[in-house]
């Protein structure tokens, strides 16, 4: 028996990189999964690990206050975890509108459901970002810095933030947000993200493309690391110093892009392969990287793998996906 044996638990963005992870681990912990899926992705690992054949799915946009409505009503949850978003930053400089429907108005609606659901719901964990901060001069990050997005995506996740926290002061809803930095991982299938379209480069014997000038800096936070940490934060909620407050979520380890490059390379022992460095990156903030020390003393998180393992894994990951 753990703490999510029994439970019934919601969960949008399952198709994406932690939603898949996430949903495996609360299946495997007991729980009893219903997820919303706008898009049917073939080749994601919800798909391919036959993750979504364990859940309930439910067939629908976030966007959608009667369909996200159902879901919760209907399968009687009890916990929520809201990780569906336009997460390219790319995309949403195309075309802003869509990543505001879904980042912005759908965190509104989800939050505006559990809401009108206020007998069932126990507990929402809400999936913000770094990126939520902006561009700050004072670094590292801290829980207490204002949120201050410029650039769409960037926004959105500003938006969002702002919005969960509202509906806590509000209305009470027993929630709490995360902000973690740049998630790594097998199953992320956006290839013009560095880790993952750089290990496709290189397995095809290609040189990795760097779209900036390779200095920009982030965290790197390995997806099992950030699935604990959600866990975690889920089952303190409600809890004093844990339910409406933010929590940062990072290795405290920020490397630039072109540490991250030669060390895939390192990992692939492909070393000989040079990175071609474009510098054409726009819309981006130079330098982002989080302090973590709230999550450490208020639920004595830490993340367990080394850049490197986690590297290992991701690589091995990626080789088996792409050999077929």
């Amino acid at each position: 028996m753990t703490f999510w044996s029994g439970r019934r638990v919601f969960v949008t963005g399952t198709t994406g990189l932690l939603g898949s992870w996430l949903t495996e681990a609360l299946l495997d912990r007991g729980a009893e999964v219903t997820t919303l899926m706008r898009d049917w992705v073939a080749n994601s690992r919800a798909v391919s690990a036959g993750i979504l054949d364990r859940c309930n799915v439910v067939r629908g946009e976030l966007e959608d206050i009667a369909v996200v409505t159902r879901a919760i009503n209907e399968f009687e949850v009890d916990s929520v975890f809201h990780l569906g978003a336009q997460a390219i930053v790319g995309t949403a400089v195309r075309s802003p509108l869509s990543t505001f429907e879904s980042n912005i108005k759908g965190t509104w609606t989800l939050l505006e459901a559990v809401r009108q659901c206020p007998r069932l719901i126990e507990r929402v964990v809400v999936a913000s970002s770094d990126k939520a901060y902006g561009d700050n001069e004072n670094l590292p990050y801290t829980e207490e810095m204002p949120l201050q997005g410029r650039f769409p995506y960037d926004v959105s996740k500003s938006c969002s933030d702002l919005i969960a926290l509202s509906y806590f002061h509000t209305w009470r809803l027993p929630l709490a947000v995360t902000r973690c930095g740049n998630l790594f991982g097998g199953g992320d299938l956006n290839f013009n993200r560095l880790i993952p379209g750089t290990i496709r480069s290189v397995l095809r014997d290609e040189a990795p493309i760097i779209r900036s000038d390779g200095t920009f800096i982030r965290d790197y936070v390995y997806v099992r690391d950030a699935v604990e940490a959600y866990l975690l934060l889920a089952e303190r909620i409600p809890g004093d110093g844990i339910t409406g407050e933010a929590f940062n979520f990072g290795p405290q380890q920020p490397l630039s892009v072109l540490d991250v490059v030669e060390q895939v390379l390192a990992a692939l022992g492909r070393s000989d392969l040079k990175p071609v460095i474009l510098g054409e990156a726009q819309h981006e903030i130079l330098k982002q990287y989080l302090d973590c020390s709230k999550a450490k003393s208020r639920l004595g998180w830490e993340p367990t793998f080394a850049f490197e393992d986690g590297l290992r894994e991701t690589v091995a990951w990626y080789r088996e996906l792409l050999a077929t």
